[in-house]
């Protein structure tokens, strides 16, 4: 006997039990007679025991088959409401999203929005988790993320949210102090400030009319998070890139002041990153959809991100 049950069959015999006929279960269950005469035959097989006294024109429930079928009945009523529940999960958000985003951003531009998505959405609840660290989105079972990088290189599903222009800064003091460098080459000779949670040792890598030119930042102090970056950057401890977001209102202030703007560093942007394989939950697409509206407008002043949506090429699995 298979360790299996046969639940596909004990389903449909359900069927034929409560019509009394195994064309009426036919219909009802859009199959062919000939299939549903099969599985009830199949079961009857399996269990070594008849199920229906069968004459021309009707059917009669044998002792053992009345005493199956209440059993039966259930298992093709437990079938029904699973699949009542997932096709209601497919069309109505419901249920938890665990959602990863970055520490500053998360923060500054992710959490404030939230309160709007969940009055509107009352059946969905946000596990949010905040971190600059790279966490394992599919190891760790997050549902979607939101990642600040150069286009991510993975097999994840990738949607640009909005552009996110990256800096190189230093503040005024140690501008003045140390010079301005003219040429990326130069920063050999500067104190830099490093970003820890990189996966690989962090570079600089700038371009300039089609020639580029790399650096490994050195200096006297590394963080693992952008804002944490901003004191010593305008107390003149040394050059660092940071996002835009973060940098916005120190250079509005003159705390802070753009270095080598004509060398601009890799385009970055912000990402809307879920695991790959099949279509997404529901509650995952519209907080998808609304992170994309809200986000496109707030992070350019109002202009529209274009709501392309990309597959990055596979290769190793991303993190957050």
């Amino acid at each position: 006997m298979s360790k299996l049950p046969d639940l596909e069959g004990l389903a449909i015999f359900a069927k034929v039990a409560e019509t009394r006929s195994f064309a009426a279960a036919a219909a009802e269950l859009k199959l062919s007679k000939a299939t549903v005469s099969k599985a009830v035959s199949r079961v009857e097989r399996k269990l070594k025991t008849r199920s229906f006294n069968r004459t021309s024109r009707r059917i009669a429930l044998t002792d053992a088959g009345r005493q199956l079928a209440g059993r039966a009945a259930h298992i093709l009523a437990e079938g029904e409401a699973v699949e009542d529940a997932a096709l209601a999960q497919a069309t109505v958000p419901r249920g938890l999203v665990r959602l990863a985003a970055p520490m500053s951003f998360g923060l500054l531009h992710v959490a404030p929005l939230l309160p709007e998505f969940l009055a509107a959405f009352p059946e969905v609840s946000i596990d949010l988790h905040l971190s600059d660290a790279q966490v394992d989105l599919i190891g760790e079972g997050f549902d979607a993320a939101i990642r600040i990088a150069v286009l991510p290189d993975s097999s994840l599903v990738v949607r640009r949210l909005c552009e996110m222009p990256r800096y190189l800064v230093g503040s005024p003091s140690y501008l003045n102090k140390h010079g301005r460098p003219k040429h990326p080459l130069h920063l050999a000779q500067h104190r830099c400030i490093g970003y820890s949670y990189t996966r690989t040792p962090e570079t600089w890598r700038f371009t300039k009319d089609g020639k580029s030119a790399t650096i490994r930042p050195s200096g006297p102090f590394r963080v693992n998070n952008g804002d944490a970056m901003i004191p010593a950057l305008t107390a003149g401890t040394g050059l660092g890139i940071l996002p835009e977001f973060i940098l916005r209102e120190a250079l509005a202030a003159g705390r802070l002041e753009r270095v080598l703007p004509d060398w601009p560093l890799a385009s970055g942007a912000v990402y809307w990153v879920t695991p790959p394989g099949g279509p997404r939950p529901k509650r995952v697409e519209v907080i998808g959809d609304f992170l994309f509206e809200k986000l496109s407008r707030q992070m350019r002043g109002g202009a529209r991100a274009t709501p392309t949506r990309v597959r990055a090429p596979a290769s190793k699995a991303m993190r957050r």
